[in-house]
């Protein structure tokens, strides 16, 4: 474990201010700096008069931010806050990356860690800082990180226990440039060599391509999904590694091929990775509640059902719920574009979308991409697309929120777009007929 003298902290949202409890607790002199109260001559200002140890950088900062550059040229090292936390855990660790279902994930592993007794908790991207857990939680058997890409770009030595990478989607291309970046950036999960010494589980169909990106270096890979080629295996709601059922998911939230063959084939390496009881797993697969904002259930309002899928903020993600939902869906979507190619998914919205309203700054590509197919309405706002929708759905059909895209054109998050997509359900059923 790696002691500063001084440190520099760039930004002061949860993750800044977390680090930097952190380092005044070890007696470590602290700069914050944030765009708020200071610019690009501040912080040269501060580089030329200081000498630092270390860099901590919230997950907000790219690598291509004139900041971070600054902090390059003068020589001072960067690091992920989430590293800096993690680097001070005296337990394992299980940390959980993907483009979609890392928070699910994190969450069934951390209440089954629960169930046999572990002293477990859960930081990282999933809302509370690793810094801050590691602060409050100082004798901790397991830490579950769910871990972005973000906050991989500025790791250095950062390795886990067992580290999962649950997929690979275009996401956040924004910010990386190519796949092919974002993938790499997704792959730092896995530590920076084989010397790290942890289990590696990851998609069978993308261990070819991660082994290339990390220099073929040997490591503990263990494979998942659908396949019969990969050590765990889904098929109708179970989980097989070679002939033998490991985990029953049936009547579970990850029954189904979407859930199960991802997230439920992962947890279930992971359960066997940890030497944890599996049928520990199953009960609290059958236990687990969806998350908010993730494919949750709002209530019905004259036979149509209202689902709240904020959390979709990529395309695959949106994919995902389509394909939950069933047929006789009246779908919202847009909001601020993370990618450019909208056709993939076409041949599903043919399949399962009544119609489509769209919203935010979106509207107007998602429109020329899904026109031809389906039925679409250009609303501007998730107010008039949900009344829109409301207007047209029938009996037994589903208005289903699921913008595939973030929401920061009109919204300060995903979960105030979603709870204002539940104030309107709320609003529109004061009569009381909802169930």
């Amino acid at each position: 474990m790696e002691k500063y003298h001084t440190a520099l902290v760039l930004g002061y949202g949860r993750s800044g201010r977390a680090a930097e409890r952190l380092l005044h607790a070890e007696g470590v002199t602290v700069w914050v700096l944030t765009e708020e109260s200071a610019g690009l001559s501040e912080i040269n200002q501060a580089l030329e008069e200081n000498t630092f140890d270390v860099c901590i950088v919230s997950p907000g900062f790219s690598l291509s931010h004139p900041w971070m550059t600054a902090v390059q040229k003068a020589g001072v090292p960067l690091l992920s806050e989430l590293e800096l936390g993690w680097s001070r855990h005296k337990g394992k660790t299980i940390a959980v990356t993907g483009a979609n279902g890392k928070s699910t994930a994190v969450k069934w592993i951390f209440e089954i860690l629960q169930y046999v007794g572990k002293k477990s908790a859960i930081g990282g991207n999933y809302g509370v800082p690793a810094c801050e857990v590691v602060l409050e939680n100082p004798d901790l058997d397991w830490l579950v990180l769910e871990v972005s890409s973000f906050q991989l770009e500025t790791v250095r030595d950062f390795h886990a226990e067992v580290a999962v990478l649950l997929n690979i989607f275009p996401n956040h291309l924004n910010r990386h440039g190519t796949m092919e970046i974002y993938r790499r950036t997704k792959a730092r999960i896995f530590g920076s060599s084989s010397l790290s010494g942890g289990t590696c589980l990851v998609p069978v169909d993308l261990l070819s391509q991660l082994k290339e990106d990390l220099g073929n270096a040997e490591r503990n890979w263990i494979t998942f999904g659908d396949s019969s080629e990969a050590d765990y295996v889904y098929k109708k709601g179970q989980i097989f590694k070679g002939s033998e059922v490991v985990i029953d998911l049936v009547g579970s939230l990850f029954e189904g091929p979407i859930l199960g063959g991802c997230t439920g084939a992962a947890v279930a390496a992971v359960v066997d990775a940890c030497g944890i009881s599996r049928e520990v797993a199953e009960v609290a697969a059958q236990q687990l509640k969806p998350l908010p904002h993730r494919l949750q259930w709002v209530g019905e309002l004259d036979e149509v059902t209202y689902i709240n899928d904020s959390k979709a903020t990529n395309l695959a993600a949106l994919t995902a719920a389509l394909q939950s939902c069933g047929k006789g869906i009246h779908l919202i979507a847009g909001g601020l574009p993370k990618e450019t190619d909208y056709t993939f998914i076409k041949e599903i919205l043919a399949e399962q979308v009544r119609s489509i309203y769209l919203v935010g700054q979106a509207s107007q590509v998602m429109y020329k991409a899904w026109c031809e197919v389906c039925s679409c309405v250009e609303c501007g706002t998730l107010e008039k697309a949900f009344n829109s929708a409301k207007t047209a759905a029938n009996s037994g059909e589903t208005v289903l929120l699921s913008p595939g895209c973030a929401s920061f054109d009109q919204f300060s998050s995903f979960e105030e777009r979603g709870e204002c997509f539940i104030t309107l359900f709320l609003t529109s059923n004061q009569s009381g007929d909802a169930s």
